[in-house]
């Protein structure tokens, strides 16, 4: 593949694209008639999608917290197809640690994963996009980049920023007729929870609080109700939308944490309006006349 597509069809970026989410949803885009160019650390692992569609996908070797290759990935998929029309940010991993167990190390690199990455493969589709005046940006976040749990300080810190910053380029971008979905699953029988996670070195004292979120998250793996398939289907769904969702949570448990979530913080403001409104400079006195 590498000829400049016309048509109807889509061209997709998917990084991450070897297993989990990206997987999925480099099968579903092929299955509607579009290309992806599936980028992963190991692209070994899509030589069997590779070698049964050919003419839709191809596996290209990609970390994406190198920034300078990810610009370079860009660069290419455009001079070789002519553009890229659906950017799909999904590569990731999973963390679990008390804030006090996270290490600098730790931290850092998974902001490079979940947000400077991300963020470098923004700024290298955005041009192409802007001046076709049209495309698609699909973040992959959490129901964790809107609730956090005890032992998923990191990981949410990066969902948490990863939203905000895709929630301003909505607004950046939408007038430009490029869209903007993030997608919050909840959880789904994906990696997350296998060979990949990260587990910080324990403190005691966090057994209690911490000591849950450990266990819940080694012991889920094959048992999590959400099917990637379906969460891609939706995802394609959302993107035909006449009007996209900025954010598309997956999943029972996603749908049901983030309305609670909401509801906890409009009591909680409200119940502190008033000394939260009550911090402006008192009215200057009037003149004497």
């Amino acid at each position: 593949m590498g000829e400049d597509i016309g048509g109807a069809a889509r061209v997709w970026l998917v990084t991450g694209g070897s297993s989990g989410f990206g997987r999925a949803i480099t099968e579903a885009a092929v299955e509607a008639g579009d290309v992806v160019v599936a980028a992963a650390r190991r692209p070994g692992a899509l030589d069997d999608l590779v070698a049964a569609r050919p003419d839709r996908v191809e596996a290209v070797a990609l970390d994406v917290t190198d920034t300078a290759a990810a610009a370079a990935v860009v660069a290419d998929v455009q001079s070789r197809y002519g553009r890229i029309d659906v950017l799909v940010n999904n590569a990731g991993r999973g963390q679990v640690g008390a804030a006090e167990e996270t290490t600098d190390a730790e931290l850092r690199a998974l902001f490079d994963l979940h947000v400077h990455g991300p963020a470098a493969l923004v700024r290298a589709v955005l041009p192409g996009m802007r001046a076709r005046g049209t495309g698609a940006i699909v973040q992959m976040s959490s129901f964790g980049g809107q609730v956090a749990y005890p032992g998923f300080s990191a990981y949410c810190a990066t969902k948490f920023a990863l939203e905000g910053y895709s929630e301003a380029l909505a607004a950046e971008v939408g007038p430009l007729g490029i869209t903007v979905v993030v997608v919050e699953p909840g959880a789904f029988r994906t990696a997350f929870s296998g060979p990949g996670l990260v587990q910080s070195t324990r403190i005691p004292a966090y057994d209690a609080t911490v000591g849950p979120t450990r266990e819940m998250i080694t012991g889920i793996g094959g048992a999590q109700p959400g099917d990637p398939a379906k969460a891609a289907a939706a995802i394609l769904q959302a993107l035909d939308a006449e009007r996209p969702p900025l954010r598309l949570p997956l999943g029972d448990d996603a749908v049901d944490g983030i309305l609670g979530h909401l509801e906890v913080v409009g009591a909680e403001v409200r119940e502190w309006e008033a000394v939260s409104r009550a911090t402006a400079f008192a009215p200057a006195a009037g003149r004497a006349g």
